[in-house]
């Protein structure tokens, strides 16, 4: 361990993903209490920049997720302010946080991600985008918000009516991309190292932001029972995605898995360079089962982003 450092957490923030971001952060903030390190907690708000400059920290752990903090907004900050922060930099964040420039970055190089393209909300309204069934969401959101999966069957309406409840109230572009049947996987890396591979099975309909973050609406099955070739797979195509989006510290990818065509059913979704630190968060459970606690894991974070591994 390096010696006792002034770490500011940066936690909470404005976006739709406030609450994960309180709870991982008092989660960090007091893991690295434990661990003799020196804490001030700071709450996401506009005049975060002078507070930290009053704090003077050695390093800020960047607990953030969704807009400012895992968009490059923050991350340059901390650049101009000449502030180490952990996870990953701000051209990584500009780009993994929008998951068109992500597929742009990554299937050239030939990371398996889901096809389709950019839509008006409004033209939802006349017709779709692709053949049903299929999902819409924001470019760059994460934690599920705004995602609308589009059946035959189901209550949106075909064409989907203008005043059904749904992403297209809210935003005036989305992705349309084809449905995948199948499984949710989800895979953690730390620098070059992928963890596991884990399933996730929602107890009711689909794993939105609820099932990810109210205890007891998802199972977490780790190792997933799975294929090696899927497992090895998932480990492959995270770490290089990592690589590739020039991640920092800990990333999460996450796939679906049509189990009806092998390996040719898997395809990543998108990489959460913010992952959860919160005590359902996936990352902390991988690095528990790999026999690396949850302090060991902050620890493991914050020696990264100081250079010291």
């Amino acid at each position: 361990m390096t010696s006792p450092l002034h770490i500011v957490v940066l936690m909470g923030g404005w976006s739709g993903e406030r609450p994960v971001s309180l709870m991982s952060g008092a989660g960090v903030a007091d893991a690295l209490e434990s661990l003799g390190h020196r804490v001030t907690r700071i709450d996401m708000d506009r005049n975060v920049a002078a507070r930290l400059a009053e704090a003077k920290p050695d390093l800020v752990f960047n607990a953030l997720h969704g807009a400012p903090g895992e968009d490059g907004t923050v991350q340059g900050m901390l650049d101009l302010m000449g502030i180490p922060y952990t996870h990953s930099g701000l051209a990584t964040s500009v780009i993994a946080v929008d998951k068109v420039l992500t597929k742009n970055q990554l299937v050239p190089h030939g990371i398996p991600m889901p096809g389709g393209r950019m839509v008006k909300s409004a033209e939802l309204f006349d017709g779709d985008p692709l053949p049903r069934p299929y999902v819409v969401k924001p470019v760059n959101e994460g934690s599920s918000l705004g995602v609308a999966i589009v059946t035959d069957d189901g209550n949106y309406g075909s064409p989907i009516g203008r005043d059904v409840a749904g992403p297209w109230q809210d935003f005036a572009e989305l992705l349309a991309e084809p449905y995948i049947r199948g499984r949710e996987l989800t895979t953690a890396v730390l620098g070059d190292r992928a963890l596991g591979v884990t399933e996730l099975r929602p107890k009711s309909g689909w794993y939105d932001f609820d099932a990810k973050y109210t205890d007891g609406m998802t199972e977490h099955v780790f190792p997933a029972q799975i294929p090696d070739e899927i497992t090895d797979a998932c480990k492959r195509v995270a770490a290089d995605a990592h690589r590739l989006l020039g991640c920092k510290g800990a990333s999460r990818s996450d796939f679906r898995w049509d189990d009806e065509r092998g390996v040719d059913g898997l395809f990543l979704l998108e990489v959460n360079t913010q992952p959860g630190m919160t005590p359902l968060s996936l990352v902390p459970e991988q690095a528990a089962h790999c026999g690396i606690s949850y302090p060991q894991l902050v620890q493991w974070i914050v020696d990264e982003a100081l250079g010291s591994r």
